[in-house]
């Protein structure tokens, strides 16, 4: 396992923007245009640079502005799905999982356990459903090929090794608890950046801060041949200045926004919304995640999400959402009340609605089937993803998970290549390593804190090496959080960072907690200012 070296080809920064731009000013027609800077449309760049396509890859904000960075930074093995039917999407998820915990991304994906206690609220139907849906999820595990050492096998637990692992819980009634495994990313947004810093390193011109204002689509060929180039009109967000970009094929990967690039897309965007909340809030302690099923759901749980960084996530609702996308979606009130009555039902001592530090929602780009779901219901919605061809011969990409955003991204470039006549080969990324990815007895190794290598794999030394250059970087930036100055330096160096919305709500997430963010301001813009002078 090689991936790309660290920095050079693969850094992101505000000169190699510049440069890139300057460089489009030709009018030579690229290969292939890519909308949307998320998981799929980085992926997208990834996978036609990587099959020797010249690509342009943009977005009117940033890297994992949107989606993206408002999952629950799980890895999902498809357990839901094979619980509604979709037996395709849960196998296709459980390979992929395996793909990112084994091959691409061991360094950013880790197994976390997860305890559903048995709760006198858990009915002895959905505690047999449970049972049966964690066996059924094992075996998913084992025909996509990952090993059991990756990802260890489920099993019922007494009330007492229950409580041990997560001794928040309410003891009282307690009959148990079912143990079961799954992927845990130490960050969506961390993912979706090494992702696109491996396609800038295959040659990928990577822009952000760069808004499609148009597409213009070419002659769509009768049979496989070269087509026409297709035009975007893009804008530069930090400028002003509009140019032209030159395309051989075009695909949409604008998320929650494709409808409003291409006409004919219908979505259906589903709010799930998360709560941010110390650690301490759980009296007694939390070692595991928890799976708090919903009354009156069958397979539909709470998660609560222990992170690396003090913080724990509880998410998530599944709410539809009409009218116009907003930039930035709020949790609304209902969706927080929601949440904490659930959790409360658990734990010994309920979370009150002022230890609430945070919240975050995110649009998941659903597609419109017309049909299929209860009315009102995005919960019922397929996951699959869908590739849509306009009749000018634009490709939009659209449903599907963060999990299977690698394998979205190969069947959009697969029908590209189809439709335009393009010259490439087969997909490479099941087995491309992302930066930073290495085995985990390299990255065991490494002469770097335990927490920067699960964040920056083998560039984490780097990380920790501006350090020599500053020692005021490796002091943390907001007391009682971990992220140091020498972080926001490295986003701003190597991964693209402009600005401190950049800095403290994608490349780091202090931003979820508004105090923290608040507190943190100051030194992001003393590194922006100057990445070696905090």
């Amino acid at each position: 396992m090689t991936a790309p070296a660290a920095g050079g080809g693969s850094s992101l920064n505000a000169a190699r923007r510049a440069r890139e731009l300057t460089g489009l000013a030709d009018g030579a027609a690229v290969d292939v245009l890519v909308v949307g800077l998320g998981a799929t449309g980085a992926g997208v760049a990834l996978d036609a640079a990587s099959r020797g396509l010249s690509v342009v890859a943009i977005d009117a904000h940033d890297l994992a502005f949107g989606t993206s960075r408002w999952s629950s930074k799980l890895i999902h093995g498809g357990l839901r799905y094979l619980a509604s039917g979709q037996l395709d999407v849960a196998y296709e998820s459980a390979v992929e999982r395996g793909v990112l915990m084994e091959r691409t991304a061991p360094h950013l994906v880790r197994a976390l356990p997860f305890v559903l206690p048995l709760t006198p609220l858990t009915s002895t139907r959905q505690s047999v459903l449970a049972r049966t849906g964690f066996a059924a999820g094992d075996l998913l595990r084992l025909s996509a090929g990952t090993a059991r050492a990756t990802l260890p096998g489920p099993r019922r637990l007494s009330a007492a090794r229950t409580l041990r692992l997560a001794p928040a819980l309410r003891g009282h009634g307690l009959r148990g608890g079912l143990l079961s495994w799954d992927g845990q990313l130490c960050d969506d947004a961390r993912l979706v950046t090494a992702i696109a810093r491996t396609a800038a390193a295959h040659g990928a011109r990577v822009l952000t801060r760069c808004r499609a204002l148009a597409l213009t689509g070419g002659v769509r060929p009768s049979r496989p041949r070269p087509a026409a180039p297709m035009e975007a009109l893009v804008r530069d967000e930090r400028t002003g200045r509009e140019f032209t970009v030159r395309a051989r094929a075009v695909i949409n990967a604008a998320g929650v926004w494709a409808g409003g690039l291409v006409e004919g897309v219908r979505l259906r965007p589903s709010r799930g919304t998360h709560l941010v909340l110390r650690a301490e809030s759980f009296r007694g302690g939390l070692t595991t995640g928890l799976h708090l099923p919903i009354p009156g759901e069958d397979n539909r749980f709470v998660l609560v999400l222990p992170q690396g960084d003090g913080r724990v996530y509880v998410g998530l609702t599944d709410e539809p959402v009409d009218g116009p996308i907003p930039d930035v979606p709020q949790a609304p009130e209902a969706d927080i009340g929601f949440l904490l009555d659930i959790l409360g039902s658990a734990l010994d001592v309920p979370v009150r609605r002022d230890e609430v530090a945070g919240a975050y929602a995110g649009l998941r780009p659903l597609l419109d089937t017309g049909g299929g779901a209860r009315a009102g219901r995005t919960a019922d919605l397929s996951r699959r993803h869908a590739v849509l061809t306009s009749p000018d011969g634009v490709l939009t990409i659209v449903g599907g998970k963060l999990t299977t955003y690698r394998r979205m991204a190969q069947d959009a470039v697969d029908a590209v290549v189809a439709s335009r006549g393009l010259t490439a080969g087969p997909s490479r990324t099941g087995r491309l390593p992302l930066v930073g990815a290495a085995s985990l007895r390299t990255l065991a190794g490494l002469d770097a804190p335990r927490r920067l290598i699960q964040r920056y794999g083998t560039e984490a030394p780097l990380v920790q090496a501006l350090g020599r250059e500053d020692p005021a970087l490796l002091e943390p930036v907001v007391a009682g959080l971990p992220v140091t100055g020498a972080e926001l330096a490295w986003a701003v160096r190597h991964e693209g960072a402009l600005d401190e919305s950049d800095l403290l709500d994608r490349r780091t997430r202090i931003g979820l907690v508004a105090a923290d963010r608040e507190a943190a301001l100051p030194t992001a813009r003393r590194v922006l200012a100057d990445p070696l002078d905090p």
